[in-house]
């Protein structure tokens, strides 16, 4: 159970109601038919990037980690470098698989738009003033990936909710930032609960461009990622 923990933590797996819902508002908003079977796939294959751009991450801190978050799993010996390489391996394989049974290729083309960001971010957000904007550019790709594999079209609605998570992941970032570089944390989790707004933001977005009860969704998947953060901090 500790081993499973760990790689949870390590691919901050708590996080990956925020990626559901963000397929979720790609997929309604894209123009096409949304069936439950496509976005189901959509939602794993992205879960799959996700999960592999955290361990990735962790690969990449490693040494950083030793000397300042030595609980990670990486550092503190929980999870070994090999066993991270092959499941972010796995995960990234497993995620272009998923991707190539969708009901556009062209999805696949932007996956690798994303898995080139994913690999920028995780090799040089370290000391990069801009390191943010990658990573709203990887959240944001995940709207663009979820759309042009369901319709391949992408349409101003799409990007309209993807643009509003770009500039939403960027402030989350920079209020990482600034309580990284406080002497002491928040009382208050507010990067865990800034995590699950992901979700809420979505929500809200596909509540005004939808129909307004999928807000529920929205709600749903922010409950489910500070429920999951108790238990896998996803920070």
């Amino acid at each position: 159970m500790n081993s499973f923990k760990a790689y949870l933590a390590l691919c901050r797996a708590s996080n990956l109601p925020t990626v559901w819902t963000n397929v979720l508002a790609a997929c309604l908003l894209a123009g096409g038919r949304c069936e439950l079977a496509s976005y189901v796939l959509l939602a794993l294959a992205l879960s799959c990037f996700y999960l592999a751009g955290m361990c990735l991450n962790d690969l990449c801190d490693a040494g950083h980690d030793r000397q300042h978050r030595p609980g990670r799993p990486i550092p503190s010996g929980r999870v070994s470098l090999n066993g991270a390489r092959l499941l972010t391996l796995t995960l990234f394989a497993a995620g272009f698989l998923l991707l190539a049974l969708a009901p556009k290729a062209s999805g696949m083309v932007a996956a690798v738009l994303l898995l080139l960001a994913i690999v920028a971010y995780d090799f040089h957000h370290k000391g990069n003033p801009f390191s943010v904007l990658l990573m709203a550019l990887c959240r944001l790709l995940v709207f663009v990936v979820a759309a042009l594999a369901l319709t391949g079209e992408l349409l101003p609605p799409v990007l309209v909710a993807g643009g509003i998570q770009f500039v939403y992941v960027v402030l989350i970032s920079l209020v990482a930032r600034h309580e990284n570089a406080c002497p002491t944390p928040f009382t208050f989790p507010v990067i865990p609960a800034m995590l699950a707004g992901i979700s809420l933001v979505d929500g809200i977005v596909i509540a005004s461009l939808v129909s307004f009860p999928w807000l529920i969704a929205g709600i749903a998947g922010a409950l489910l990622t500070w429920a999951g953060q108790r238990f896998v901090r996803g920070d």
